[in-house]
């Protein structure tokens, strides 16, 4: 059975086939530390939306929408940061004489 969705987050979680398995989980070793930070990335983005929608729509906790907005700023500038740098180290690499 494969799981689409229709998201704005497909680009980041594209569609999966999904089987149940028995196994136990793979060590944290085996992690792979890129996927583990867009997965923080998109988790700490999606807590943002549903907290100012919450807020929007139920008069929730306005406090813990701006502690989920900030933080999803905080991941998002460090996603930027570290792009700028993959980006200006494979400039680095492009300007080296071959």
């Amino acid at each position: 059975m494969t799981n689409f969705g229709f998201g704005a987050y497909n680009s980041i979680n594209p569609a999966k086939i999904t089987t149940p398995t028995s196994t136990q989980a793979q060590p944290a070793q085996d992690e792979n530390p890129v996927a583990k930070g867009v997965s923080e990335f998109k988790q700490a983005v999606q807590q943002a939306e549903q907290a100012a929608v919450d807020t929007a729509v139920s008069g929730a906790d306005p406090h813990a929408m701006v502690e989920a907005l900030a933080n999803a700023e905080m991941v998002l500038d460090t996603a930027v940061t570290i792009r700028d740098k993959v980006v200006e180290a494979y400039q680095e690499l492009l300007r080296m004489p071959v």
